[in-house]
């Protein structure tokens, strides 16, 4: 009886530990993010411009937001770096930011057997163009156009 009763709490405590990634897991999945609009952006320290200045952002870096206040939004960013943007300050998220450790390649086709058009660099951003499984079609500000794996990028 003993045994029984350790078994159908471990069986809950396993069900709601399930659960509770699930519902972590969806609420990343569906977190908004947002793409900086023009260069020179100011995150600060809080929601106000009296906040100091944490971090200045160039155009189209990637954001994911954290919450929302007034005409402001906490932010996070690829390093978990966070603060606080006005909303007039970013648009939709179009853009990711490669997140590999070391210098990644992009492809012709979605597949690590397609040919390298080129090489890109860790902390570099790029326009997100579509996705096909695992991979992200994306534009470089320089125009090339390639595929790189979804893993190596954030958002």
């Amino acid at each position: 009886m003993n045994i029984q009763i350790r078994l159908s709490h471990f069986f809950s405590r396993s069900i709601l530990t399930c659960g509770a990634i699930v519902l972590l897991s969806a609420s990343a999945l569906n977190a908004e993010t947002v793409s900086v609009l023009k260069d020179g952006a100011n995150v600060r320290t809080g929601p106000t411009t009296n906040d100091q200045v944490a971090m200045e952002l160039f155009q189209g870096y990637p954001l994911m937001v954290v919450e929302k206040k007034g005409d402001w939004i906490k932010v996070s960013d690829f390093e978990n770096d966070t603060g606080w943007i006005n909303k007039s300050m970013v648009g939709a998220g179009n853009t990711v930011i490669v997140n590999a450790q070391k210098t990644i390649n992009m492809r012709a086709e979605p597949a690590t057997s397609a040919a390298i058009v080129a090489n890109i660099e860790r902390g570099v951003v790029l326009t997100k163009i579509s996705t096909k499984g695992d991979w992200v079609k994306v534009k470089h500000a320089k125009g090339t156009e390639g595929w790189i794996n979804k893993t190596l990028l954030w958002p």
